[in-house]
């Protein structure tokens, strides 16, 4: 992603890259980023000093991990400069903490970048108002061998957004297992399943099912660069804002 992220700037003439992160310790510390992504050089070094390069950017596009994204989050807030954050798996308190670091910057947060993603999570809430608890919901994602959290982010995402549209408490409805002899299904229940494999960027499917019918509402990336467009549109959006906690949707809307 963060090549992705890197790529998607060079191709926007709104932007310039300031600094570019690597891991502590990393051999490529003080490599041009241009080489590094495998184009011209672009006289700017790789850095593994993450304060650093937040107080020498204006924007910091962060796709990492939920204790980095803490931590670029608290510095963020300190030098009160723009955080697009794409990072998923993060606990309820590590969101709350986000909005609280947002007291004194401009944060903006997804579990999906993805301006279709986005969408698809505006219209899952609009079906399941229109279609009440006659319809059962499941939601099915796919993503690569790699991926660490289950379910995805974005798949709580949509889920929230169907019990956001049927007025009810999401914690209460979801099902993220099932296994053995679980009972029935309940009216409300919103389930989850999780596939991972190869190379997959991600597939999202949100299932209304019916007595005689089934309605799908479906979502497929083909690469990742769809995630680095959304954050640099969201970098974007971003400034001049007033200092808060926002989401993809607020950009889009």
């Amino acid at each position: 992603m963060g090549q992705s992220v890197a790529k998607a700037v060079l191709a926007n003439d709104l932007n310039d890259i300031s600094a570019g992160l690597v891991r502590l310790g990393s051999n490529l510390v003080g490599q041009d980023l241009g080489k590094i992504i495998g184009g011209e050089n672009l006289g700017v070094n790789a850095t593994d000093n993450l304060e650093e390069l937040i107080k020498n950017s204006d924007v910091v596009i962060d796709f990492s991990n939920p204790e980095l994204s803490m931590q670029a989050a608290e510095i963020s807030s300190k030098h009160n400069k723009i955080l697009v954050c794409g990072t998923t798996g993060l606990s309820d308190e590590q969101k709350l903490q986000l909005k609280n670091y947002a007291k004194n910057c401009v944060i903006v947060w997804s579990s999906n970048m993805s301006i279709g993603i986005n969408l698809l999570m505006n219209l899952a809430e609009q079906v399941a108002k229109i279609l009440h608890s006659d319809y059962d919901v499941e939601i099915f994602e796919m993503h690569h061998k790699n991926k660490v959290d289950a379910p995805s982010g974005t798949a709580l995402s949509l889920g929230e957004a169907v019990a956001r549209g049927r007025n009810l408490n999401f914690g209460e409805v979801c099902r993220k297992t099932r296994e053995g002899i679980v009972g029935k299904r309940t009216e409300n229940e919103i389930g989850f399943c999780a596939l991972r494999g190869g190379d997959v960027s991600g597939d999202h499917s949100v299932i209304f099912a019916g007595n005689g019918e089934r309605v799908e509402l479906v979502h497929k990336a083909s690469n990742r660069d769809i995630y680095a467009v959304g954050a640099i549109r969201a970098a974007i959006w971003a400034e001049g804002k007033p200092r808060g906690f926002y989401t993809m949707q607020d950009v889009l809307s």
